[in-house]
């Protein structure tokens, strides 16, 4: 069973920049997709950004493409979320997920479906203007 462990999140200022880590640990990853995801309280979880493990693909939600980039160390068995150009619609909890079927999830992407397995416990972000 994969085990997910955020950091990196802090108090951050409109316009700047900030790098989130995910550290995997627990399986066989070739399969997998992981993910980040953001959530505001009282409100449902957002999709934010996902690759998948052993090709590289990446997937972004509307509010962060262009801004926001994911990726994957292999050596490190770590995901990162380079945050740029920071917004106060930003702040939210962030989630990193995975999920051990990569091709059901993409299949399921293709209709807004961003369904995970396994959650880590989040990391706060909190943009200030």
């Amino acid at each position: 069973q994969v085990q997910l462990e955020e950091s990196g999140g802090g108090w951050m200022q409109a316009g700047s920049s900030l790098r989130l880590t995910c550290a995997v640990s627990g399986g066989d990853l070739a399969k997998y997709i992981m993910g980040w995801f953001r959530q505001i309280p009282g409100q449902k979880r957002e999709f934010v950004a996902a690759v998948n493990w052993s090709g590289g693909v990446t997937y972004y939600g509307d509010a962060v493409k262009g801004r926001f980039t994911i990726s994957k160390d292999d050596a490190r068995l770590s995901v990162y979320l380079e945050m740029n150009s920071l917004r106060p619609d930003d702040t939210a909890v962030y989630y990193c997920a995975a999920d051990p079927n990569y091709s059901m999830w993409h299949a399921h992407s293709l209709v807004g479906r961003y369904d995970m397995a396994y959650w880590g416990v989040g990391t706060r972000v909190t943009v200030s203007s």
